[in-house]
């Protein structure tokens, strides 16, 4: 059985952090969040790892990663250019952000022949996660049946700030019904969780499974992408802060009978950085996994 390969989503700006978030340290030596991924996906069984950066960030993550990564799994980059994949017809691409997850991951393409996981690299997700991707894409035999983990909400927000989720919906047999993005998502004052996108707050239930971008997807999604991705660049081409979404692509998918999503749950607790005020959160919360032998003190040693 071929391992599946695992893609991280490493091109952001960090405009709300103040920086570029997905190489600052967290661990106590110096550690990344993406190390902590990393070092889950190999212990898991992943056997290649992408990571999907804007090119001029290359020196930097083979400095950081390579020493680490050398004879424990392959790996290698892809560039989310604001070129890529834009239907040449349409010109010059002026943006001022990079065109979002959807997009990042259509980047890998070429990299990418095998089943995959694809991660954010600013989210902690824990062990389970990976091992819980690594069995679903082993035995999966359906072409068009895809999977996520999904966290309860209350386990992903900030306390100094709104956070974008994708909200979800699923059936009986635990398959996704709906994903929908929603960018505002805060506890407010009364200790209500609630989503501010449009109109008046909406409430949203504290164990409401939300799309960290956690995805498990077979090759076949990437045919799917491109479509959706050129008909989103035709309709939002003058727009230079629109963002094209993976959960766009599940929908899309469900939406054409093409696709089902496994959903599965999780309460594990999840912990990342939006805000310059969530690193000394996230520095502790490492700790305390260090501190109960989770993970080794230095983790590459």
């Amino acid at each position: 059985m071929t391992k599946p390969t695992l893609l991280i989503l490493a091109a952001g700006m960090g405009s709300r952090y103040g920086g570029i978030k997905q190489i600052d340290q967290f661990g106590p030596n110096g550690e990344t969040i993406i190390d902590y991924s990393l070092y889950d996906a190999i212990r898991a069984g992943f056997g290649k790892v992408v990571f999907i950066i804007r090119e001029e960030l290359k020196d930097d993550f083979e400095e950081i990663f390579a020493p680490k990564l050398e004879g424990k799994i392959e790996y290698t980059y892809a560039f989310q250019g604001y070129k890529s994949y834009v239907p040449e017809e349409l010109g010059s691409v002026h943006r001022a952000k990079p065109w979002g997850t959807g997009h990042a991951m259509l980047c890998a393409w070429e990299h990418t022949q095998e089943p995959f996981t694809v991660i954010n690299a600013d989210d902690f997700y824990g062990a389970e996660a990976f091992q819980t991707m690594v069995d679903f894409l082993s035995k999966n035999t359906e072409e068009n049946v895809h999977a996520m983990v999904g966290y309860q909400v209350k386990n992903t927000l900030s306390e100094n700030g709104t956070v974008s989720r994708g909200v979800c919906q699923k059936d009986e047999n635990g398959f996704l019904t709906s994903v929908i993005e929603r960018t505002k998502i805060v506890r407010n004052e009364e200790g209500q969780i609630q989503f501010l996108d449009e109109g008046d707050p909406v409430n949203l239930d504290e164990n409401t499974p939300v799309s960290m971008n956690f995805w498990a997807f077979m090759p076949s999604v990437f045919t799917h992408t491109k479509r959706y991705f050129e008909e989103y660049a035709r309709k939002n081409f003058d727009s230079p802060k629109a963002e094209f979404y993976i959960p766009t692509v599940m929908s899309k998918m469900m939406d054409e009978g093409i696709g089902q999503c496994k959903v599965f749950d999780t309460t594990s607790d999840w912990f990342g950085v939006t805000y310059p005020e969530d690193k000394e959160k996230v520095q502790v919360a490492i700790r305390k996994l260090v501190d109960a032998r989770k993970y080794p003190e230095n983790l590459w040693e």
